[in-house]
């Protein structure tokens, strides 16, 4: 072949390497996932009424990706909606691409709007289940997300009985409004934002028409994703019951439940057996599940399953009995019965511990800022904290691009606490008082850890402003939930009731209202990583911290530089 058939040949592979979307074959079991995802305004109708929201490619819910374990995922972001923004792939570990990882001012300056570009790129090694990915900016996720889908390898299989089909499910919810209004409203005012008008199932409300079709006797996987901004969910299909198999796209020991519970940010793959009577449909419903005393909004999206040939002889829909919306029994216990399933050459959870904490959170009353034209100044405004520290976002570079310049002077501080300033009866109804005695301090502290130091963090929940079950989700990382309870945390009773031989890993834990959950994870995944409350109103009111894990001693645990197209503020 001659240099210019040489120089052809490679312009033409060039041309197909940047075609929209394609899964080509790296090696004999690996492949490259590619996607460009085009931002931009969308109109849609619901309940009756015209909306213009923010999507990917004219779709809502975006897009899904799917991948096997050992391929490597590439997207293009190209941002034409009017809003600065970001996306990040929730529970990618992004082991040494922490630029890709996407929350907006923590790994990455957001994409500018108007468009702007960024390519993320990441390798999902040693991962299977059900993710998504979601925009890490303003409420703007309530639109923008889309699931993440994982399968195993070539030549692998599922630790359960093959599914004779899947179903993704994606759990939403709308707003007759812009979202990005309803969280400036809510910044203005110091308070929490307007609820939600209603719930969604795949991007629709309580829809009658056929959101599954199955057949008798078969057995389906369902994917199941919360992806609402500040509500966990009840889930349950009429007449079925289900078997969870994973929780966050890592696998559990089999759980037969008839309900599901899941908090936004969360991912549960649930088997469900068909043998039900097929002349009847049946709905499947999500509603929203309040662990806040006294809450009564309350909220029901529903979609239909039916049975393939078979005619409909009862034509009424058979509608699931769920629980009372603030049922806080049947939510714990869903989230205390679930354990890790033990598979071969998989580590399983570290016996020696380096770093301990106790990280209280919740949320507080401040002064209204300035800014806040809105704010009641004799109530003051909502804050929220860890450690009594309320996470300030930085504005001018990323925590991520600070640490990686070595320059972190005027971005963060390497002095987050790994205690409260002051121990008192955390969740007693004198908590408010007693918390006065710390004020909150507004803060970007960090914490600083050793390359592969094994962490434990027990995280207290407070009721200083009514208690309330938290969806923490740690970037970076799964962890294993080693324990969970009610009332304040003693070392002395409750390390007793750790799980150490076969806690189930996540990445989003739903501390319990008025209660505490334990965690424990190795540090060995460099850069700069955020945990924080997946309830979206608590996030821009300050209910975060970050990890900051310095570079390991040999190349292969070294993050590399950022990529040439990293966003600039």
């Amino acid at each position: 072949m001659g240099r210019l058939h040489l120089i052809a040949f490679a312009l033409c592979c060039c041309f197909l390497l940047r075609y929209h979307h394609r899964h080509h074959l790296l090696a004999a079991d690996a492949a490259i996932v590619e996607h460009t995802f085009h931002v931009g305004n969308l109109s849609v109708v619901r309940l009756g009424q015209s909306q213009v929201i923010t999507a990917v490619n004219g779709q809502f819910p975006g897009p899904k990706i799917e991948a096997r374990d050992g391929d490597t995922v590439v997207v293009h972001v190209v941002n034409g909606s009017p809003y600065n923004l970001s996306i990040h792939w929730h529970g990618i570990l992004q082991r040494l691409s922490s630029w890709a990882d996407g929350p907006n001012m923590v790994s990455q300056c957001p994409i500018p709007a108007g468009g702007g570009r960024y390519t993320y790129r990441f390798n999902v090694s040693g991962q299977e289940g059900t993710l998504w990915w979601h925009a890490h900016a303003s409420f703007l996720r309530a639109t923008v997300y889309g699931a993440l889908l994982l399968r195993p390898a070539p030549g692998a299989s599922y630790p359960f009985p093959r599914p004779h089909r899947e179903a993704t499910i994606l759990l939403g919810e709308w707003w007759n409004a812009s979202v990005v209004d309803v969280e400036r409203q809510a910044l203005l005012a110091g308070g929490a934002p307007n609820n939600s008008v209603a719930l969604t199932i795949n991007g629709l409300i309580s829809a009658s028409s056929e959101a599954l079709t199955v057949e008798r006797g078969r057995t389906y996987l369902l994917r199941i994703v919360n992806a609402a901004l500040n509500y966990q969910l009840f889930f349950k299909v009429a007449g079925h019951n289900f078997t969870v198999v994973a929780a966050d796209a890592c696998y559990t020991d089999p759980y037969r439940t008839d309900v599901i519970v899941i908090a936004p940010g969360q991912t549960v793959d649930a088997l469900l057996r068909a043998d039900a009577d097929p002349g009847r449909r049946y709905y499947m419903a999500a509603q929203v599940y309040q662990s806040l005393a006294n809450a009564t909004y309350s909220a029901t999206a529903t979609a239909v399953l039916s049975y393939h040939h078979h005619q409909q002889q009862r034509q009424e829909t058979m509608m699931p009995s769920m629980p009372a919306f603030n049922d806080s029994a049947i939510a714990e216990r869903f989230y205390a019965s679930l354990t890790g399933l033990l598979l071969p050459k998989v580590p399983t959870v570290p016996l020696r511990v380096d770093t301990r904490m106790l990280v209280t959170f919740g949320l507080g009353v401040t002064p209204c800022a300035p800014a806040q034209t809105l704010c009641n100044r004799t109530l003051g405004s909502v804050a929220a904290s860890m450690n009594n520290v309320s996470f300030q976002f930085p504005t001018a570079m990323s925590l991520l691009e600070a640490h990686m310049r070595g320059a972190p002077d005027g971005v963060y501080t390497r002095d987050f606490p790994d205690r409260p300033p002051v121990m008192f009866d955390f969740t007693g109804a004198a908590a408010a008082a007693a918390a006065s005695m710390a004020p909150t301090a507004k803060g970007t502290k960090v914490k600083p850890l050793r390359y592969n130091e094994t962490v434990e963090v027990v995280l207290q929940n407070t009721a200083i402003l009514g208690a309330e079950n938290h969806p923490l989700h740690l970037h970076g990382f799964n962890f294993y939930v080693l324990a969970q309870g009610a009332g304040n945390f003693n070392a002395h009773r409750h390390v007793r009731a750790y799980n150490l031989v076969n806690p189930h890993q996540r990445n989003t834990v739903a501390v319990p209202a008025a209660g505490w959950a334990v965690i424990r994870f190795t540090a060995d995944n460099p850069g700069v990583w955020i945990m924080h409350c997946h309830l979206d109103a608590h996030l821009p009111f300050g209910l975060a911290m970050a990890f900051e894990v310095e570079d390991g001693p040999t190349p292969d645990a070294v993050l590399p530089p950022p990529p040439p197209d990293y966003p600039q503020c």
